[in-house]
């Protein structure tokens, strides 16, 4: 049975309602049993728990926290029991996204009463889709009236909806759907997303790689919509002529554990099978590395920008460059790159700077 738990999140007015009804459509004819963990903040809002009737903000959030935990563990144990081998649990909104509505000291709190991390927290979800507010690029289509529970104007929408990103940067599937040309194509570009990560109709990875100069650190961690992680990254002697790693990705000591096997179709597109890890599961798999490569440990800068999704990382063994990567829907997706990053060159179709090719021992 595969259990895929995603999120779909965004700013006030982004549309959620109705990607959540295509998402039902689409996916439920490509054999999947749908399964929706519905909005907590509504829910609470309409039956009077809010921030402004709760003794505080804090204690609200505790409220919705909870419960979003509750009803995402309800979800998981039903799906457990159902035949289907193919289950997509979507989540209107998830817990991480409520960083956006506190303050850090609240959230810390949030987390010691959870008991929980950040990473965890944030990580736990298999893949991330934001859905940009109505209120950025397409204002005429932004309404409180199709909600009760909003009251945020366009200002407050726009602020929140940033929030939001920012909350959810560092996640490692994680993808901002812009405001289109109209709604329907704003719907075709989630629903292609999605399709892309759950491997409909194949596991593709379609990637672009460039050699930049060593990045401006003051500068990343100035920004709101850049989030390091630690990456200890190992792999496995090699089989069939496909390249297997496994992957430890996290900080402050709150870890999650991948196993990855990648299939080379062209320079940009790979076949791609990621599988999430147990510890033991991952420390079992590092009796199998691969002799001939060394551990590559790094640092990974995720950067939301211009509604793409960067992933810069930074060696311990270089200070003069670094690799800038990006995921794309399409393979001629443009790609806008900040101009505080200075690009070096395009190295996609170089495989000496391959993570394979840096971990070669000399």
């Amino acid at each position: 049975m595969a259990i895929t738990k995603i999120v779909i999140t965004g700013g006030p007015g982004a549309g959620k309602t109705g990607a959540l009804g295509r998402i039902k459509e689409v996916f439920s004819d490509l054999g999947y049993t749908v399964l929706f963990v519905p909005e907590v903040a509504t829910s609470l809002i309409n039956g009077g728990v809010a921030p402004w009737t709760c003794g505080s903000n804090l204690e609200y959030q505790k409220c919705h926290v909870a419960t979003q935990a509750f009803r995402e563990q309800i979800f998981e144990q039903a799906a457990r029991t159902m035949p289907n081998d193919n289950i997509l649990i979507v989540c209107d909104r998830g817990n991480m996204g409520n960083k956006a509505y506190m303050t850090e000291e609240e959230f810390q709190g949030i987390l010691r009463d959870l008991g929980t991390t950040e990473v965890a927290l944030r990580d736990g979800y298999d893949a991330v889709f934001h859905l940009v507010t109505a209120a950025k690029g397409a204002e005429k289509f932004y309404t409180l009236e199709n909600n009760q529970a909003r009251i945020e104007t366009v200002e407050q929408a726009i602020e929140l909806d940033d929030k939001d990103i920012a909350a959810w940067t560092g996640h490692p599937h994680f993808r901002v759907i812009g405001s289109e040309d109209s709604f329907e194509k704003k719907l075709d570009h989630l629903i292609a997303e999605i399709k892309r990560f759950l491997g409909e109709p194949e596991p593709l990875e379609i990637e672009r790689k460039f050699l930049i100069e060593y990045p401006d650190l003051e500068w990343l961690e100035s920004l709101p919509n850049a989030h390091s992680v630690e990456i200890s990254q190992t792999y496995l002697r090699p089989l069939n002529g496909e390249r297997i790693r496994i992957r430890r990705r996290g900080e402050a000591g709150g870890y999650i554990y991948y196993k990855t096997t990648k299939r080379s179709i062209t320079n940009m597109e790979r076949i791609e099978v990621e599988q999430r890890l147990k510890k033991e599961e991952y420390e079992e798999l590092l009796k199998y590395a691969d002799p001939d490569r060394r551990t590559i440990e790094k640092t990974r800068w995720c950067l939301t920008w211009d509604e793409q999704y960067f992933e810069i990382d930074v060696f311990p063994f270089w200070n003069d460059k670094a690799l800038l990567e990006i995921e794309l829907c399409n393979t001629d997706d443009e790609v806008r790159i900040p101009p505080q990053l200075k690009v070096i060159r395009e190295v996609t179709d170089e495989p000496e700077y391959r993570n394979s090719s840096i971990a070669m021992r000399t």
